[in-house]
């Protein structure tokens, strides 16, 4: 029973997943999503959809901005693994990543913090960390705090650069 169930949870976040790409999909005037349906898939069709709403000038919707913030977080964080530094995204995501000294119990020493529109332009390139810093839209504490040699996450179709 417990793995029919783990299952049915799978389907109905995939069935979230592809809801809100397509809602997305929809309101930058693109067809429904015709890809794979595994959340891999889903989370970067997601942050591509809001990336590029974000680059079209138009508000991201709801549950795409969601699945974007928590699938680049989770690359950022599969990328630069460690726990030196924590990078919040309230009311979204948070993880622990780059590697240096680990906190345990309380607040940790390196702390980044940014809303999720922010964290959207950083992760795909359409902000640069100094741009963010200097606007006051990212707040970073403690010495490891720089993730600018970790941006860009997220190759954005037909842009230039290196993923990293």
């Amino acid at each position: 029973m417990a793995a029919s169930g783990k299952a049915a949870q799978r389907l109905q976040a995939a069935q979230r997943l592809r809801a809100a790409l397509d809602e997305q999909r929809a309101a930058l005037g693109e067809p429904a999503w015709a890809g794979p349906d595994d959340p891999e898939a889903l989370g970067r069709a997601n942050a591509v959809a809001v990336a590029a709403a974000l680059g079209a000038g138009l508000a991201p919707r709801p549950g795409a901005l969601r699945a974007a913030s928590r699938y680049l977080a989770g690359l950022l964080a599969a990328r630069s693994p460690g726990r030196a530094v924590e990078v919040r995204v309230p009311p979204y995501a948070a993880v622990q990543c780059i590697e240096g000294p680990r906190h345990t119990r309380g607040t940790p020493p390196n702390v980044v913090e940014m809303d999720p529109v922010t964290w959207i332009r950083l992760a795909a390139g359409l902000l640069s960390w100094a741009d963010a810093l200097a606007s006051g839209a990212v707040r970073a504490s403690g010495v490891r705090a720089d993730l600018a040699p970790y941006l860009p996450v997220l190759k954005m179709p037909g842009a230039g650069g290196t993923e990293h």
